[in-house]
């Protein structure tokens, strides 16, 4: 999205923010270039300066992670991986005599791996987030920025569990989401589907993407449709309940 230079003539700038973590600063540019539109997420400090570049369909699903990060309880937080189209972000929790840092990277084919580390200290995880927030909230404003609510394919991975295939989840009441975490992947024969519930200006959503070799497509459910959507899904494992206790030879796992 952004060229070998680091940016060109080309590039638009829709809009910018600067958050001073102790002896850091972020830039967070959210820029628009031919390619399409892109988030610039640059760490400076006196001796260094370091930038990942996040595809505008990520946006949501790195508020998502650091929403994880700033709410959970959990003293070990697990590390996340999050795929987005060629490229793939590693999120790994350190700590050092400073304290405890997050470690963001980015692994591409088209470019070197990139780094920025964000320090827990002086609320630094929760001011980072809610740039991301507004950055986000920007991004599915059609009026404000013109960009597209389309949260695009991803993943999270975490420890796994294996489940029967007509288990049931209970989710959390709707007033409990917005400070939980809730993250699952099935694998069905040769593809996985990843559910992660998610929010954004317009409500609760359940994300629902399918990965089949290198294809992945989305699908994007509003929490008012998800009863319906249980009870169409549970009324065909129903009526082929004898064919699915019949392949003992199913792999069907999930990860929390």
């Amino acid at each position: 999205m952004e060229g070998n230079s680091g940016g060109g003539n080309s590039d638009v700038e829709l809009l910018c923010k600067t958050l001073q973590v102790e002896h850091k600063l972020f830039y967070f540019d959210l820029k628009e270039n031919p390619r399409g539109r892109y988030l610039k997420v640059s760490e400076k400090t006196s001796a260094t300066r370091s930038t990942i570049i996040v595809p505008c369909s990520g946006i949501s699903w790195f508020l998502d992670l650091f929403n994880y990060y700033v709410n959970s309880d959990d003293p070990d937080l697990f590390s996340k991986e999050l795929q987005l189209d060629s490229k793939v972000f590693y999120f790994d929790i350190g700590e050092n005599r400073r304290g405890r840092f997050l470690k963001v990277s980015e692994a591409s084919v088209s470019r070197n791996r990139s780094t920025i580390i964000i320090p827990a200290g002086d609320e630094g995880w929760a001011a980072f987030r809610n740039i991301l927030a507004e950055i986000n909230e920007a991004a599915t404003q059609q009026t404000s920025v013109g960009l597209s609510d389309d949260v695009g394919a991803g993943f999270i991975s975490a420890p796994k569990s294996v489940v029967n295939v007509d288990a049931s989840v209970e989710l959390p009441a709707q007033d409990e989401m917005g400070s939980m975490e809730v993250s699952k992947v099935i694998r069905a024969d040769q593809k996985r589907f990843f559910f992660d519930l998610g929010s954004n200006n317009r409500g609760h959503f359940l994300r629902i993407s399918e990965v089949a070799g290198s294809d992945r497509s989305s699908i994007i459910l509003p929490l008012s449709g998800l009863k319906q959507f249980h009870e169409i899904v549970g009324h065909f494992v129903e009526i082929t309940k004898d064919k699915i206790e019949a392949m003992t030879s199913a792999n069907v796992r999930t990860q929390r």
